[in-house]
């Protein structure tokens, strides 16, 4: 109750009281019960107003507290609005841009290449001696774009061209990841493995030699726990899609198309982390098969464009190929090894069987560790990289690569490699690799002379930087 509400009776009464004490004398019994009845009447009137005050205050409270009310329900939308409106950048050896759910990455790659050939002398091939390139120069990006919708475009400039590489839109809900455009069809565990987080210089021998590459297509991934579950239908790369040439090899009448799967498990047990994985591949070569397939390979350079061992041209409809694979990481040490074959369909003659296969170990001499995530291993950070009291990370891997093409009636070489690598990592994201290898040919497409059977010497080196 308020101070007028008290104020009000109060007074009346007063007024009405006050000449009592002069009147009482004179007045009788009778006025002063009449006196007293107007008083209870004019009590009554107050005690009305008062409670249509109280009401009117109750009103009005009501109307201020709706309209706070109102005022602050849009305040929370705004709020969220402008904070979803901010961007914030952080560092990935590019900026990351972000914005709520949406993000962009520039990316880009350079890899610089040398290099030097021993052969014996009576190889007669240009592809002796030194030799250097610009083995990839990428530039593209990647990003979210909300709904669990998000996308990746790379182009890449290699032997002379340039080439889209990873060109796709993804969708990923929980444990679900699909993949619509130019990827890798999980074809083995080198071959996934970034090319600026790999071991050694050069993927193993079969990956090349076997035609691995990305293909348009759709695939889906499964992860859960230890388990990782990959599967798609391809067709051909988007370059060779591209191809205006006329003919089965020209990207109009290219039908091709191939099924491709992969299954991982990595248990853990302690600090040992486990890797075995298998994967399985059927291609349908449709109209490709009037043009004929070729399995060939380098003498490690990739700035050595001579293919010293390579099968003649074989006329197939398909090729199946299926592959195993066994790695792990404890720390700074590590392990892998792969066993692939593959197996080319000929119309009324019996099939060849290709095969090929690696296995390498390796340490981080300065204490890291290489990493392990979604079925591949990744890259080593420095823990005290230069700049901030260290020198970087230094890592050092040995690896034996085999690869045999010949079988049945098809002759084109084996070859017997033992590798060894040097990586250091100054910084994150740059990356300098040297390697030696000694590689030992039977068969070989290079004669030295008319020796077919023979060893050539590499040493190679890379400087890179990926972001």
């Amino acid at each position: 109750m308020t101070f007028i509400h008290h104020l009000l009776p109060g007074s009346a009464i007063v007024l009405l009281l006050a000449p009592a004490p002069v009147a009482a004398q004179a007045i009788s019994a009778q006025d002063a019960a009449a006196l007293r009845a107007q008083i209870a009447a004019l009590k009554a009137q107050v005690d009305q107003l008062e409670a249509r005050l109280n009401a009117a205050d109750a009103a009005s409270a009501q109307v201020e507290m709706a309209a706070a009310a109102a005022n602050k329900t849009p305040a929370a939308p705004k709020a969220d609005a402008a904070a979803a409106a901010e961007t914030s950048v952080r560092w990935k050896g590019g900026p990351v841009f972000s914005q709520g759910d949406m993000t962009f990455h520039p990316k880009g790659r350079i890899q610089y290449d040398a290099g030097l050939l021993m052969t014996p002398d009576d190889v007669a091939d240009r592809a002796r001696g030194y030799s250097n390139e610009l083995r990839r120069l990428r530039l593209g990006g990647e990003g979210q774009i909300g709904g669990g919708f998000g996308y990746k475009l790379e182009l890449e400039l290699s032997d002379n061209s340039v080439d889209l590489v990873d060109t796709f839109i993804t969708y990923e809900s929980g444990r679900w990841l699909v993949t619509l455009g130019n990827h890798n069809g999980f074809q083995s565990l080198d071959e996934l493995i970034s090319d600026t987080g790999g071991a050694v210089m050069e993927r193993a021998a079969f990956t090349d030699a076997f035609n691995f590459e990305r293909r348009l297509g759709l695939s889906v991934q499964y992860r859960a726990g230890m388990v990782l579950a990959q599967a798609g239908i391809f067709s051909d790369s988007a370059d060779s899609l591209t191809n205006d040439a006329d003919g089965a090899d020209g990207g109009d009448e290219n039908d091709s198309y191939a099924i491709d799967g992969r299954i991982v498990l990595a248990p853990k047990w302690g600090d040992t982390q486990f890797h075995i994985g298998a994967s399985a591949h059927v291609r349908d070569f449709q109209r490709l098969s009037s043009v004929g397939q070729r399995y060939r390979q380098r003498a490690y350079l990739h700035s050595a464009n001579s293919r010293f061992l390579a099968t003649p041209q074989i006329v197939a409809d398909g090729e199946s190929h299926y592959g195993v694979e066994l790695a792990g990481e404890r720390g700074p040490f590590w392990w892998a090894s792969e066993a692939h074959w593959l197996r080319v369909s000929q119309p009324g003659v019996p099939d060849p069987v290709f095969f090929g296969g690696y296995g390498e170990i390796g340490y981080v001499l300065t204490g890291e560790t290489r990493g392990y995530k979604n079925g591949i291993f990744g890259t080593v950070k420095p823990e005290r990289p230069m700049g901030k009291g260290g020198w970087g990370a230094l890592q050092a891997t040995l690896r034996y690569d085999y690869l045999d093409l010949n079988d049945r009636t098809i002759t084109g070489g084996t070859q017997n490699a033992l590798i060894g690598a040097l990586v250091w990592t100054p910084v994150e994201f740059l990356r300098f690799n040297i390697n030696y290898a000694h590689l030992r040919y039977t068969d070989a497409a290079i004669l030295a002379g008319s020796d077919a059977d023979y060893s050539v010497d590499v040493i190679g080196w890379r400087a890179e930087l990926d972001f």
